[in-house]
């Protein structure tokens, strides 16, 4: 979860794509608006890993966009194949 973060932060498309399970990754990401954000921190809320091979990690990350605040409040699913966790998908809290 902090290595994708910090991917957002940086722009790495790559990486991103990379990371996300091949059964709901895009075929591309659209990050031009990542820009104009300036990326303030994270908070890991909980992570759950309770059954084998899959995990949920609650997560907040705090952003400025055009000098206002804003935070993204996710509830993310991942799956380790392999030695790799990958990205399933995320539930948007409000």
């Amino acid at each position: 979860m902090r290595s994708r973060y910090s991917a957002y932060v940086l722009n790495l498309k790559t990486y991103l794509l990379l990371t996300w399970h091949q059964d709901t990754r895009p075929s591309s990401l659209n990050l031009e608006n990542y820009n104009k954000t300036k990326w303030l921190g994270l908070k890991i809320k909980y992570t759950e890993n309770s059954v084998a091979n899959n995990a949920k990690v609650e997560f907040v990350a705090h952003y400025k966009i055009r000098g206002k605040a804003e935070q993204l409040h996710e509830i993310s699913r991942f799956q380790k194949v392999g030695p790799q966790w990958y990205y399933l998908d995320g539930q948007i809290l409000n």
